[in-house]
């Protein structure tokens, strides 16, 4: 059984505004993203949903160049915006994916993706219930059924603009997995919000993506244990509370 990555881009990012137009090497942040993710076996494709802002035109573009298909919705209601995304594509399972993190593993997608699947009758699985990866390998998914319950009932701002609160914030309505990896990572941030981050993520670039282009977690910790100090350039960032 395989699902489809709903991909959430906006340039208006508060932090680094036109963060996943960034260029890493000769491709955009979001080209990186939807590169990798499709590399999952897991993964039978990819809806990019982004907003109806002029700006983010932008983004269309970049995703119709590459033939991904494109829904535009609300700025701030992204949970309306991957419902509507999905329903209009017909999707059952969905995998949530951020175009701001060009680190994302596709091994580590299919390691979720499958957990979801063999947990029969689950609504949701992820592995950021309890973090041992690290921050920018996030992977959530869930079935479109739960993804509808939570956006006939969320009505809280945080519950709208991050998809995904009301399903694990009530676990008496949704049967909820959490898979979590043997070593903690969690300590990593490989996401990217602020200058810093895209520094360290470039440089994580330069290193691999000439020889390894297809670079897992572990081609990414070899090169973070080869050079320690480079945890150092975004160590003072943090993340941006619910």
């Amino acid at each position: 059984m395989r699902a489809t990555a709903i991909i959430q881009a906006r340039t208006g990012s508060t932090r680094l505004p036109g963060k996943v137009l960034s260029r890493i090497k000769n491709k955009t942040m979001l080209e990186h993203v939807a590169g990798r993710v499709l590399k999952a076996h897991s993964i039978k494709g990819v809806v990019v949903a982004t907003t109806v802002q002029k700006e983010d035109l932008a983004i269309v573009r970049v995703a119709s160049g590459r033939g991904y298909p494109v829904y535009c919705g609300s700025e701030t209601d992204v949970l309306d915006r991957y419902y509507q995304a999905a329903r209009l594509f017909g999707l059952d399972h969905i995998v949530r994916i951020t175009a701001d993190c060009p680190l994302i593993d596709p091994g580590v997608i299919d390691r979720v993706v499958r957990f979801y699947f063999n947990a029969r009758g689950v609504d949701y699985a992820s592995n950021t219930l309890e973090r041992s990866f690290p921050r920018g390998l996030d992977v959530e998914v869930f079935r479109f059924a739960a993804l509808e319950k939570a956006w006939k009932g969320a009505h809280k701002a945080c519950q709208r603009e991050h998809v995904t609160p009301y399903i694990y914030q009530n676990p008496s309505q949704f049967r909820i997995a959490s898979y979590k990896n043997t070593d903690d990572y969690s300590s990593y941030r490989w996401t990217v919000d602020t200058q810093e981050d895209l520094k360290l993520v470039r440089k994580i670039y330069n290193l691999l993506y000439g020889r390894k282009p297809g670079f897992s977690l572990r081609d990414v910790l070899d090169v973070m244990q080869r050079y320690p100090r480079l945890a150092d350039i975004n160590k003072r960032v943090s993340q941006k509370e619910l």
